[in-house]
Parts: structure tokens; C-alpha cells; sequence
């Protein structure tokens, strides 16, 4: 079966004046243009290849890969708005279509928009929504506390930052976890906190607990070797100076120079930390 909105791995079947025929298992065929085929290929190959809806709604393949796929979430530059809806730059030649029913709030020309991009079944055509929570679930879930999870920034609250946890989660991380800057859409790596009632998910971006020590002493070492074995910081240093110089809050900081302290790496003093 050929899957739109995915990228398939087809056999390339005959070499025509339009460009490459590819297929599958089940004999379906699908046109790679001219413009995407490699310099060398041989009949029988196999070929990675993204496949989408042109702009005559023919299905098509493609070499070049998307910003963002079936099932995914991304953060994309609107390059247009019509009397139809949005159009989004996914790096393919045709724009990914929004439809002002996806959008949570009006989309306007050159602004970027986090979203979802699924398959409308009834049109078979790729679509993008902006009200991405409505493809995100907690009835069921699939980590587990300490789990390490793929994140990407959703949006802001009072308390803190919303997050959406393996494409498949609503997860929150507390203003008070939070030690570096964070912009809609930025991808990165946490740690399940806790899983509070009601299946909803804390989010830490570091290790937990015991499990935080080691890499944040890790950290400090190496700002000491990178710093002559010295840093301007200690146990009576302010939060603010901490948090400015290793994105780290002073309760980590307090456990990590312990840690090596312990294994007497480092000596503390009242000016700083000296690596031995």
C-alpha cells in the first residue's frame, strides 16, 4: 500500500518521459517527476520517497522531504491567507492547506503556527490544524514516571509551560523547572516527573531526583576545566546567579558540587568552587 503523508520505500519499475514509475507489493504505481530523479538508478532499485497530493490533486512521489509528515507536529511560516483558508510552507513545492475551521486563532501572512498535519479522509488530501490538543489524548498513556520523553513547546500558562509529550501526550512543566529559555515549537528532551490524577503529566527537563546528580556534576566539571578549575559560584550564591550561569536551580546546584565534593574533586571556598 502506498501511504500518503509518508514516506514509502518503492521499487522503481520502468523509466518514462515524465519521470520514474514506482511501486509497491501490491502492484500500486505512483509517478516520481523528472525533477526528483537521482542521477543513478537502476531498474528494480529501491527508493525512499515522501508522497502527497499535487497541485492537480494527482497522487505523487517525491525526493525532497517535508517539514512535517502525516501524524506530526511542527512550527510553519504561513505563506498566504484566502477566501479558503491558510496556506503553509513545508518545504515542499505545494503549500500545506489550512482550513480557517483549524485554526485556533486567525492565521495572517508571514506568522508561524504550530500544528498538526493529518489526512483528511474524505478529500484524501494533507491538511494542517493549529488546534492541536484536540490531537492529543491522556485517557490511555504510554510513559511512565522517569521516563525520558521527546517534547515539543505548545504553549504557555500561568503556571507554567504546556508541552506536548512523544506527539501523543499533554504534559506541563512548572515555572520553577524551568532554567533556560523556551519558544513555541522548540523540540527537546524531558524527564516524567510525576503522573499526577486524572493522568495528567509532570514534566522535568533534566534528570529526577537521585537521577539528577551525576549529569549536572558532570556539567560542573566541565565548566571548571573549561574555566582554568575555577567558577565564581558556591553554596551562598543567589538563585538568579546560578540559574544566569548554568541554567540550573540552586536546590541541583546545592546537590552537584556535594556530589563531587564527596568524591574530593573539588574544594569550596568562599570565592567559588576550585577544581583539585
Amino acid at each position: 500500500m502506498i501511504n500518503i503523508g509518508e514516506y514509502n520505500t518503492l521499487e522503481i519499475l520502468r523509466d518514462t518521459e515524465p519521470g520514474l514509475f514506482l511501486g509497491d507489493a501490491d502492484e500500486n504505481e505512483v509517478l516520481l517527476p523528472n525533477r526528483y530523479v537521482p542521477e543513478h538508478f537502476e531498474i528494480g532499485d529501491s527508493i525512499d520517497v515522501f508522497i502527497y497530493l499535487d497541485n492537480e490533486e494527482r497522487i505523487i512521489a517525491t525526493t525532497d522531504k517535508p517539514y512535517i509528515a502525516s501524524g506530526e507536529f511542527a512550527v510553519l511560516r504561513c505563506n498566504d491567507v484566502t477566501n479558503y483558508g491558510a496556506f503553509l510552507d513545508w518545504g515542499l513545492v505545494k503549500e500545506l492547506f489550512c482550513p480557517f475551521k483549524e485554526q485556533a486563532f486567525p492565521m495572517k501572512k508571514g506568522g508561524w503556527y504550530l500544528v498538526h498535519c493529518y489526512l483528511d479522509e474524505k478529500t484524501e488530501r494533507l491538511v494542517a490544524s493549529s488546534k492541536t490538543n484536540r490531537f492529543l489524548n491522556n485517557t490511555e498513556l504510554t510513559v511512565s514516571e522517569f521516563d525520558e520523553v521527546d517534547l515539543i513547546i505548545s504553549h504557555p500558562s500561568d503556571i507554567g509551560m504546556n508541552v506536548i509529550v512523544n506527539n501523543k501526550h499533554f504534559g506541563l512543566i512548572y515555572k520553577d523547572n524551568i532554567f533556560q529559555d523556551l519558544s513555541i515549537g522548540d523540540t527537546l528532551k524531558g524527564i516524567v516527573k510525576k503522573v499526577r490524577p486524572g493522568n495528567k503529566i509532570d514534566i522535568a527537563l533534566g534528570k529526577v531526583g537521585y537521577r539528577n546528580i551525576e549529569p549536572n556534576a558532570d556539567m560542573i566539571m566541565k565548566v571548571l576545566e573549561d574555566n582554568s578549575g575555577f567558577m565564581p559560584l558556591h553554596d551562598k550564591s543567589s538563585p538568579e546567579a546560578i540559574k544566569e550561569q548554568l541554567q540550573m536551580s540552586k536546590k541541583n546546584f546545592k546537590k552537584a558540587i556535594g556530589t563531587l565534593y564527596k568524591k574530593k574533586l573539588i574544594t569550596i571556598k568562599e570565592d567559588g568552587v576550585y577544581l583539585k
